[in-house]
């Protein structure tokens, strides 16, 4: 064989042996965008909907239904429910799953202390594992941390960060799920002790804390962006929007956006240079949440630039966010949003208490389109298209991801298995896409459906 084919040949060996399986690793994805890079997908299902793989019925039980959505790594997915002990319905641990992708069996479980069970505010876990490598990290919703090893389920080290860092639990417990960047796993904690803390990911060791800011945690799971020498944690608090310097914790911006109830449960989402066509030379950020405290864009501004300053140094000092526009009919409350190409979309939480869903122009803020859809409810986007969720029954809708106008290519409603109660918003949990599979989950029971065209 000539030389040319044979080296041809080693690369497609190579190729072969180190491809990269699908992965979607953490809440919303990698990115924390909501935005899956799978191709090859359906672009319309018939009735019923796409072909169902397989469930697995035993992620928790109904007596604490289960909100936490699904990560994908290496052949397994993971998730979090709560698993009764004892006779009555007091008493639960947080448990974290590890199943079969390909059959949906369950691999192994891990007892994160104990569970959320409080039944006035919606018991169970709300949390996504994160999979870094070879390990999985698990926030529960009394707010224990625990890192553990992906192949086994064994316990790396926990932390009880609520003890740890004094402070009270958010009206309906911590939903938060786990930020991993280089070195640390990062939590927005919102301590007597702490407004946010980050530990050594390997060992759980405390590397830095922001002191303080007088707000309890909230439900959103943090972003990251790089501006003006700095890296920039953001996330939602108790009563606005907060970001701090990655390296060292320090608060750099802390901007009211305050809603009733206090609930901040969609993440901030980040724009850069080319990412809008109206791009200024600002980082922009969006931020939205329900209650008709509604939606604002926001310029990132830094005041000064140091004269002299150390390569890779903060060469930026006093920042704020100034305000572009700001509608409160766009109000996102945590069904999540899906940004793509300029525009925005999401289901409404009390714009003319219809809860429809939307397409917003984030260069200026107008509606492209209104539709009632499925009603309010959560999304993913995978290959062009939307994949809707409705909370109140779990009517699944597939939608064209366009500013044009609202079409949908197909819609199906998932059992109500196991589960006769008349909650409403009990589909809260998000759907995935991976692998070419679907993944939506209500209570305990999780489905997988075949996307693949």
């Amino acid at each position: 064989m000539p030389r040319t084919l044979l080296c041809l040949a080693a690369l497609l060996l190579c190729s072969t042996i180190h491809a990269v399986e699908p992965s979607w690793t953490t809440f919303h994805g990698q990115n924390r965008d909501n935005v899956s890079t799978e191709t090859g997908l359906l672009k319309s299902w018939k009735e019923g909907g796409p072909t169902l793989l397989w469930k697995n019925k035993e992620i928790g039980n109904t007596a604490f239904p289960g909100y936490s959505s699904v990560s994908v790594a290496n052949g397994r997915v993971f998730t979090s429910g709560n698993v009764k002990t004892g006779d009555t319905d007091q008493t639960a641990k947080a448990v974290v799953f590890a199943l079969d992708e390909k059959t949906g069996k369950e691999i192994w479980r891990y007892e994160n202390g104990p569970g959320w069970t409080d039944k006035g505010r919606f018991p169970g876990e709300r949390s996504t594992p994160t999979i870094d490598d070879n390990r999985v990290y698990h926030f529960s919703a009394p707010g224990r941390l625990a890192c553990l090893e992906a192949a086994t389920g064994k316990e790396i080290w926990a932390k009880d960060l609520k003890e740890e860092y004094d402070a009270k639990l958010p009206e309906w417990a911590y939903a938060e799920s786990p930020f991993i960047d280089e070195n640390k796993v990062v939590i927005w904690i919102g301590g007597e002790k702490a407004a946010v803390v980050a530990l050594d990911k390997m060992t759980g060791k405390e590397l830095w804390k922001t002191p303080s800011t007088g707000q309890r945690g909230n439900y959103a799971s943090m972003t990251a962006f790089d501006y003006a020498h700095r890296r920039i944690y953001v996330n939602m608090n108790q009563a606005g929007v907060l970001g701090v310097d990655g390296k060292t914790g320090e608060k750099l911006f802390d901007t009211p956006h305050k809603t009733e109830w206090d609930v901040m449960a969609t993440t901030p989402y980040f724009f850069g240079e080319g990412d809008l066509p109206y791009y200024n030379g600002n980082p922009k950020l969006f931020v939205t949440s329900g209650y008709n405290t509604g939606a604002k864009l926001f310029n990132v501004i830094v005041a000064e630039i140091l004269a002299d300053f150390p390569e890779g140094s903060a060469a930026w000092e006093d920042f704020h966010l100034h305000e572009i526009w700001s509608n409160k009919n766009f109000d996102n409350m945590h069904g999540g949003l899906v940004i793509k190409d300029g525009y925005v979309y999401f289901a409404s939480h009390y714009y003319k208490r219809q809860r429809n869903w939307m397409c917003v122009k984030l260069e200026d803020g107008s509606v492209t389109w209104e539709n009632e859809g499925v009603r309010m409810g959560s999304l993913t986007y995978a290959d062009g298209m939307l994949y809707c969720m409705a909370e109140k029954d779990g009517t699944v809708a597939l939608v064209k991801a366009t500013p044009e106008k609202y079409e949908e290519t197909g819609r199906f409603t998932l059992p109500n298995e196991g589960d006769d109660r008349e909650d409403d918003g009990k589909f809260w949990a998000h759907p995935v896409v991976c692998g070419k599979k679907l993944y939506l989950r209500h209570h305990n029971f999780l489905y997988c459906y075949d996307l693949k065209q």
